[in-house]
């Protein structure tokens, strides 16, 4: 009977980024064709759950979303069901009602697809009794407990891409490009867009830079004929001794402080210096869109399949990750909290610094 199927709940939470269609639509057809279920999908992340706004979703929703960006369920960077402001701007816990509005609906399980903010609210709730599994989501690639994450391949291919552009701009003009793409916290995109679009300097939060040897590695590639360089900021870069650029406070999110104008900083700060001229790309949300690469495709795909998997089998706390070439699985508990940094004995950085990548230190 209709009545008697277990129904599961999707939920994508955080930022958007390419391949949160792909884990919706893999999660929705393993369900409804392995398991007969009936999917439930949350809109707007965690405040569908705490406005109790629903949709069922169908096996024709999901088919044809495979390449497509965002989410057809919507998200929220600002939803926290254990932090929410009211109408005068209080925050007030509202998880209890929550909590409510996911027993009402009859879901059998919940996966929440996100990164470190979404997951550290999913394991709150499941200590509270929500039986629900991990999908990891960033585009930061900084969690952890998986080797990648869905949303990056996609945004380090539109970065790099970003890069090789403007590489032929500063070669023509003779001048010095700074491009600023997103990582908060942990310099992963930086890093990697910057090695694979052919960066001199890369920045990132984890390494301090100082903005004399960034100027000393500019003048001696213009010394010797190369009257162009390629400068990757990293939004959460600082300088030795310094802090992050903070652009706002957004008093309401889960996580209220927006950054940019690294990139503005280190350019003004390289001209000046120098006497080069010098520009500034900020590549903005331009990584968050676009069509997922067909690496993030499959690696949604795989991911949901799995979810879907330990919510028929009723194994809830749990996150499903990629080791090697396996799909794995970890407690919430010990996938949230700290995140994955870069280091200088990263081997990624070795690589960097054997082709002369300099990291202004």
């Amino acid at each position: 009977m209709q009545g008697s199927r277990r129904k599961i709940g999707i939920l994508t939470g955080g930022g958007d980024c390419p391949g949160l269609n792909a884990a919706i639509r893999a999660i929705a057809k393993t369900a409804i064709l392995n398991y007969n279920m009936e999917v439930i999908g949350v809109k707007d992340g965690f405040l569908g759950l705490i406005e109790n706004r629903f949709m069922s979703v169908s096996y024709e929703d999901v088919s044809g979303i495979l390449t497509l960006g965002g989410t057809i369920l919507g998200a929220s960077n600002k939803a926290n069901p254990f932090r929410h402001p009211d109408f005068k701007g209080r925050f007030k816990d509202v998880s209890n009602a929550a909590i409510e509005n996911y027993r009402a609906m009859g879901l059998g399980g919940l996966v929440c697809i996100g990164g470190d903010g979404t997951l550290n609210i999913a394991y709150k709730l499941y200590k509270k009794g929500v039986r629900l599994v991990g999908v990891p989501k960033t585009i930061d690639c900084d969690l952890k407990q998986t080797e990648t994450t869905i949303g990056f391949d996609s945004a380090l291919v539109t970065a790099a891409q970003a890069i090789d552009k403007l590489h032929t701009t500063a070669q023509s003009h003779h001048r010095v490009m700074v491009i600023e793409v997103m990582g908060r916290y942990a310099g992963w995109l930086a890093l990697y867009s910057g090695l694979a679009g052919g960066g001199d300097i890369i920045l990132l939060p984890e390494i301090p830079y100082n903005i004399k040897k960034v100027c000393e590695v500019v003048l001696k590639r213009n010394e010797k004929g190369r009257k162009f360089s390629i400068v990757v900021v990293s939004e959460g870069a600082r300088p030795k001794n310094g802090k992050m650029v903070v652009k706002k406070i957004i008093k309401d999110s889960t996580d209220p402080v927006r950054l940019g104008g690294v990139g503005d900083k280190v350019a003004r700060d390289i001209e000046r210096i120098t006497g080069l001229e010098t520009r500034v790309t900020v590549l903005g949300h331009l990584q968050r869109g676009g069509e997922p690469t067909p690496f993030d495709r499959i690696l949604a795909t795989r991911l949901g399949t799995e979810a879907c998997g330990l919510v028929a089998k009723r194994d809830f706390g749990k996150m499903v990750s990629l080791k090697g070439n396996c799909i794995i699985t970890v407690g919430l508990k010990k996938a949230v909290g700290d995140i994955r940094r870069v280091n200088l004995k990263d081997p990624i950085i070795k690589t960097a610094l054997s082709v002369g990548t300099s990291f202004g230190i």
